[in-house]
């Protein structure tokens, strides 16, 4: 897609660099593919095979389950960035500095983590094969409406209002303040967001998190006691809960408050 839509056919979109734009936005659909469809495909497979049920029983610890899904992911969206690099700046025309460069990959990496609380819930909702269309009746829809593949100036303005909803385009906006295709970008409050995001999908799933690692839950529990159900430290526990699942973040009770 990238190639295509930059490379074959370069331009502007009036004062907006089209290949870095688009370095932007394609590399937020292509990290937050592999966040979806490893944790959403893979545990729906795993779960209808019994192979997680027999993972379970067995003496590997339970965190490390999450932290291969991760490394998987986080190794996939590496390499989708790095290509794109390529293409962008090899044959693009794309100018940015390392710092931004940096930024913009440390950007991707970071948010793909509501996406793999998303993948995580949407696989428990079927079996098997069904995943995978599933994972791409959310996927592919979000992505155009959070204008990954084209500007969002070119959709009605209703469209173009209700991007907001999705998880997808804050992280876009933070990707594309990065390099300098957006302006007066406010990159904690799209943070906010992505956390709040991470956050409903813990909420979500906080019953069959309770299971397996229940001092965790606890943790969260008292973040909420202590600063309220809705505050900003309760979204930020949730997500820290979340890394505890997929990484194994050194976390308890009193880590968490």
């Amino acid at each position: 897609f990238y190639v295509l839509f930059a490379l074959v056919l370069p331009g502007k979109w009036g004062d907006l660099q089209k290949a870095t734009y688009l370095f932007a936005t394609y590399g937020v659909f292509g990290v937050i593919g592999p966040a979806l469809f490893g944790f959403g495909v893979g545990l729906a497979i795993e779960r209808e095979k019994g192979w997680l049920e027999l993972k379970r029983v067995s003496p590997m610890p339970t965190f490390v389950y999450f932290i291969a899904k991760i490394s998987m992911s986080l190794a996939f969206g590496l390499a989708i960035v790095c290509l794109l690099s390529i293409a962008a700046i090899g044959f693009g025309g794309v100018r940015i500095s390392a710092g931004a460069w940096l930024a913009l990959t440390a950007t991707l990496l970071l948010g793909t983590l509501p996406f793999c609380a998303m993948g995580l819930w949407l696989g428990t909702l079927v079996k098997g094969q069904a995943a995978v269309a599933l994972v791409n009746l959310v996927y592919l829809p979000m992505s155009v409406l959070s204008g990954l593949w084209i500007p969002l100036f070119v959709f009605p303005a209703l469209m173009q209002k209700l991007a907001v909803l999705w998880p997808a385009w804050h992280l876009a906006q933070m990707a594309l303040g990065a390099v300098g295709q957006a302006q007066d970008v406010r990159f904690g409050l799209h943070a906010i967001v992505l956390l709040a995001t991470t956050a409903v999908f813990y909420d979500t799933l906080r019953h069959d998190i309770r299971k397996s690692f229940r001092h965790v839950v606890e943790g969260v529990e008292r973040v909420e006691r202590i600063y309220g159900a809705d505050s900003t430290q309760a979204q930020v526990a949730k997500s820290v809960a979340v890394l505890q699942l997929l990484d194994d973040f050194p976390t308890n009770r009193e880590n968490i408050a």
